[in-house]
């Protein structure tokens, strides 16, 4: 009795040790699981999971056929003008152009004169014109031989030159006159000797504008010189440039 009861006792720790297979298994089955595996969802969960979903856009159907071109717009404002450029480099030269058709030199404004005297003269008047008796040239007969004096026909600038021989012992007072107005005077007081005294100035002139030599008498004798051999005294002017029309 007694043996059989020690028996008993050794083998109850034995039975004990040895586990269920239900309990084996389902260890196993926590223990070998991979993790690649599908997990079964638990039976307990009754939470629900959104599928996913993405938007698939067909760029062939929005594309579809091109349309015909609309009208063109009306135009818009124009912008502020912008700033000036750079300027460029220079071109090439051009070719030469063709000669012009020859002018008209008949079209071409002259006046011109230059005459003498080969008398002496006394003046017997307070005023006096000084009279020309000799035509070096008289274009156009624009000087007037009988009254000493030019006149304009031709509107522009002249240059005038008056050329005379004083007389011993006598004054000599004349006036270059545009119109009735003294421009210069040519003036040599008496002198025991007889001398050239020149005198010339430019002149802007008007249509029939006159211009002469005046001689002028004070208390003195007033006098030029000259003999019937030598030309002593000369009056000169030309046009220099025309006026502007």
């Amino acid at each position: 009795m007694f043996t059989a009861c020690l028996r008993l006792l050794l083998f109850l720790p034995l039975v004990c040790c040895i586990p269920s297979t239900s309990s084996t298994s389902r260890s196993l089955s926590r223990l070998c699981r991979r993790c690649c595996d599908q997990q079964d969802p638990p039976a307990t969960s009754s939470h629900y999971q959104m599928p996913e979903v993405k938007t698939v856009i067909n760029m062939t159907i929005l594309k579809g056929d091109k349309g015909d071109k609309g009208d063109k717009g009306t135009p818009g404002k124009p912008g502020l003008e912008g700033p000036s450029g750079h300027r460029g480099p220079i071109g090439p030269k051009g070719s030469k152009g063709q000669a012009g058709a020859p002018g008209d030199a008949c079209k071409i404004p002259h006046s011109s004169f230059s005459v003498g005297r080969r008398k002496a003269l006394h003046s017997v008047d307070y005023y006096q014109a000084l009279i020309f008796d000799t035509v070096f040239v008289n274009l156009h007969e624009h000087f007037n031989m009988f009254k000493g004096k030019f006149y304009c026909y031709v509107p522009g600038v002249y240059f005038f030159n008056v050329n005379i021989h004083t007389w011993n012992f006598k004054e000599t007072y004349l006036h270059l006159m545009h119109n009735d107005k003294e421009q210069v005077i040519l003036y040599a007081q008496p002198s025991e000797r007889s001398i050239m005294q020149s005198q010339s100035v430019m002149l802007d002139l008007a249509l029939n504008d006159e211009v002469w030599v005046r001689l002028y008498k004070r208390e003195r004798e007033n006098a030029v010189y000259s003999d019937d051999v030598d030309v002593y005294i000369t009056f000169n002017g030309y046009l220099v440039a025309p006026s502007i029309q």
